[in-house]
C-alpha cells in the first residue's frame, strides 16, 4: 500500500481491521480506508469502479487459527475471494494479484518444492488457500482476468502481528522482548524459508506490472533455515538470550519447507534481496519501538 502510494497511485484498502490496525495507513497520502468486510455480499462492488489492479491480501491466515475456526476460514478465504473476483469481473478489472500460501502443498514429497508439486493440503487453511487459488485461475481462463497468485511460504517483517496466531519470528522476538519463554514445537530442526515483507511487495509490484502473467508462483527465499537456527539468529539481532521451552509437535505443521522460484525469478523478474540477518535486526528496531509504544 506505502509503496503504491509512494509512486504516487491512487490506492483503495478494504480492511475489516480483525487484524490489521489502522494506525498502519494514517498519514499515507493518497490512500483511503474502507473498513468493510469481503464475504459481506455487495461489500466491494462500488470500490472497483475504475480500478487498474486489484491486490487480494485479506484472509484468514495460519494453521492454527483455521483449525480452531475451519468454518470461519472457508468464509474468508473462499467465499470472501469468490465476491471480491466478481466485483472485479463486473466491474472489468484486468489484473487481480492474489496472496496464495504454501500450505497448499502439504507435507513435501520433493525439495525444493516447485510449483508442480503435489497439492495435498493437511490443514482447513491449506484446503481453503487451494480453493481460493482454484478459483482465481478459473476466472483467468474464463474471463479473461490476468491473475497472478503468490504462494508465500514463510513472511515476516515490519508491522507484522504477534499474537498467537501470528508467524513464529514476531511470536518469538516479542517473546524475547518480554523475557517470556518462546516455545519450540518438536526438536526444531524443522526448516522453513522466511522471505522478508519488503521482497513480497517487490514482487506483487511486478506481478501487477508484468502482461499476461496468469498462473502461480512461489515466493520464498529460496533457502531454508532450521527453528533451532533461527532461535540463535534471532538471539544475534537482538543482542538478547531466549529461554527455550519445548512442546509436543503440532497437528498440520509440516518437517520442511523451502521454495523453488525459479518461475517467479523468469516470468515476473522477482528477486529476493533482503538478507535474513538484515532483515531480523530490523524487525527488531521496529518491535522495540512497538512495544514501547505499546507500554507508554
Amino acid at each position: 500500500m506505502k509503496a503504491l502510494a509512494a509512486r504516487g497511485d491512487r490506492v483503495r484498502v478494504v480492511d475489516d481491521l480483525s487484524s490489521g490496525y489502522q494506525s498502519n495507513i494514517e498519514g499515507v497520502e493518497g490512500v483511503a480506508l474502507s473498513i468493510r468486510d469481503i464475504t459481506t455480499p455487495g461489500s466491494c462492488d462500488d470500490l472497483m469502479e475504475g480500478v487498474d489492479a486489484v491486490f487480494h491480501l485479506a484472509a484468514s491466515v495460519g494453521n492454527k487459527r483455521t483449525i480452531d475456526n475451519p468454518l470461519r476460514d472457508s468464509e474468508i478465504n473462499v467465499m470472501g475471494t469468490l465476491r471480491l473476483l466478481e466485483a472485479a469481473r463486473r466491474s472489468g478489472v484486468k489484473k487481480v494479484v492474489v496472496s496464495s500460501s504454501a500450505g497448499i502443498f502439504g507435507e513435501l514429497v520433493t525439495m525444493p518444492i516447485a510449483e508442480e508439486h503435489p497439492l495435498e493440503p493437511d490443514t482447513p487453511y491449506g484446503a481453503s488457500k487451494l480453493c481460493q487459488e482454484k478459483h482465481a485461475l478459473a476466472y483467468a481462463k474464463l474471463y479473461g482476468i490476468d491473475v497472478v497468485c503468490l504462494r508465500y511460504f514463510n513472511i515476516y517483517g515490519v508491522n507484522q502481528r504477534f499474537d498467537e496466531y501470528g508467524n513464529v519470528i514476531p511470536i518469538f522476538a516479542f517473546k524475547m522482548l518480554r523475557e517470556e519463554p518462546i516455545t519450540i514445537f518438536g526438536d526444531g530442526e524443522q526448516t522453513r524459508d522466511f522471505l522478508n515483507v519488503r521482497d513480497v511487495v517487490q514482487a506483487n509490484l511486478r506481478a501487477a506490472e508484468v502482461e499476461n502473467a496468469s498462473g502461480a508462483y512461489n515466493l520464498g527465499c529460496g533457502d531454508r533455515v532450521s527453528i533451532n537456527h533461527l532461535v540463535s539468529l534471532l538471539e544475534e539481532a537482538s543482542g538478547l538470550r531466549a529461554m527455550v521451552e519445548h512442546g509436543p509437535e503440532r497437528p498440520g505443521d509440516v518437517r520442511h519447507s523451502m521454495a523453488a522460484i525459479d518461475k517467479a525469478r523468469s516470468r515476473l523478474g522477482f528477486e529476493p534481496e533482503v538478507d535474513l540477518r538484515e532483515g531480523l535486526a530490523e524487525y527488531f528496531a521496529w518491535a522495540r519501538t512497538a512495544q514501547s509504544s505499546q507500554s507508554g
